[in-house]
């Protein structure tokens, strides 16, 4: 038996003139009456009508009737979803069905839209960068813990494998090598005997892809062991085994905070031909006055510039594509680092995060 879920559907109808609100009402009272739902009218003089139904198990249906031709049906019911499917359906095609028979053709647009179930076992919705909502094929909570520093989930989707959901953030999908590969500079760089800084990364990607491309060390920082813990165990096909240990012939894993670490770094001189920041995204926010998580990102970026040879790159992603005023202000702090740096970005389509993501590389002038 499926689990029980509110399930939310709704049903739109844009007419091809104004609407006679009362004859829309007396045609479709009837499709809901025959439910036994019990009725409740409110009218305004130039606003229409809003007619609610509600069922003796708390199910309920809202018709919503504007004058200008617009109306809306939503129905909420609570149940097994196969079943409340089933009926839902039946309702919307009978509202339909009457609909059609009292505009004969009059109307420019229907639309029925998918169900939103909401309280379910499993949380299917998950929005993009830029703010719209997105429903992954989402069929099993494969690991969900609260860290000291954050909820870890790992779903698992059918079309992506599993993915690493961070504090609500799509962070990583077994699908997503695109976004590993655009992150060590899209197979462009030649990493053989180089030395390495990842920060973040504690899903291992990274730190399995450059670790088969022969580097003489690489030093991965990462402040949350529980992320490594969960990956190693339910994303192997993204780190394969090299997080089982925490340390390999040419790479450490180090549990900590990575500013301690980049401080020290940078007093003890030493330098790296390559810093990947896998940290977090360029903030939404375009208040960096305003928001901590742009002073993270001018500290993690200055700190790097720090420990980076005069030859070496930098790489980090950016945000989606839309987000062009955050985007924007990103490159305007890297003018005001303590060095000049120069840059380049590449645009990425990421499997999981259905939108467009921006990479970038840095280098010192």
């Amino acid at each position: 038996m499926a689990a029980a879920a509110a399930r939310h559907s709704t049903l739109d109808f844009m007419l091809g003139a104004t609407a006679d609100c009362n004859a829309v009402l007396k045609a479709l009272q009837p499709v809901f009456q025959e439910q036994g739902m019990t009725e409740t009218v409110h009218n305004w003089e130039d606003h229409g009508y809003l007619a609610t139904y509600i069922q003796k198990n708390g199910s309920f249906a809202n018709l919503r009737i504007y004058p200008h031709g617009l109306v809306l049906v939503d129905l909420q019911s609570y149940n097994d979803q196969t079943k409340g499917k089933e009926e839902t359906d039946r309702l919307l095609d009978k509202v339909e069905e009457r609909m059609k028979e009292l505009f004969h053709g009059n109307i420019k647009r229907v639309k029925r839209l998918p169900a939103i179930l909401r309280g379910g076992a499993i949380d299917r919705y998950w929005p993009t960068a830029d703010g719209r909502l997105v429903e992954y094929d989402i069929d099993e909570v494969v690991y969900d813990e609260d860290s000291p520093f954050q909820n870890i989930k790992i779903l698992h989707s059918k079309q992506f494998g599993n993915i690493l959901i961070l504090s609500g953030d799509v962070n990583l999908a077994e699908s997503d090598l695109a976004y590993t590969q655009a992150i060590m500079g899209s197979g462009k760089e030649n990493y053989a005997g180089k030395e390495v800084l990842i920060l973040g990364g504690g899903d291992g990607g990274i730190l399995y892809e450059i670790v088969k491309l022969k580097p003489k060390m690489v030093t991965m920082v990462e402040i949350d062991q529980m992320v490594i813990d969960g990956c190693k165990k339910y994303m192997r096909k993204t780190c394969g085994d090299v997080l089982d240990n925490l340390k390999g012939e040419c790479y450490q894993v180090l549990i900590e905070d990575c500013i301690p670490v980049l401080k020290r770094y940078a007093k003890e001189g030493r330098m790296f031909d390559y810093v990947i920041n896998d940290l977090t995204a360029v903030p939404i926010s375009t208040s960096p006055e305003e928001d901590s998580t742009w002073e993270f990102l001018r500290l993690i970026l200055d700190l790097s510039m720090k420990v980076l040879k005069q030859d070496g790159k930098y790489f980090t992603q950016g945000n989606c594509i839309n987000l062009t005023d955050a985007l924007t202000l990103y490159e305007e702090q890297l003018s005001r680092l303590y060095c000049p740096v120069e840059f380049s970005k590449e645009i990425v389509c990421v499997p999981s995060y259905m939108e467009l993501w921006v990479f970038y590389t840095i280098w010192k002038k």
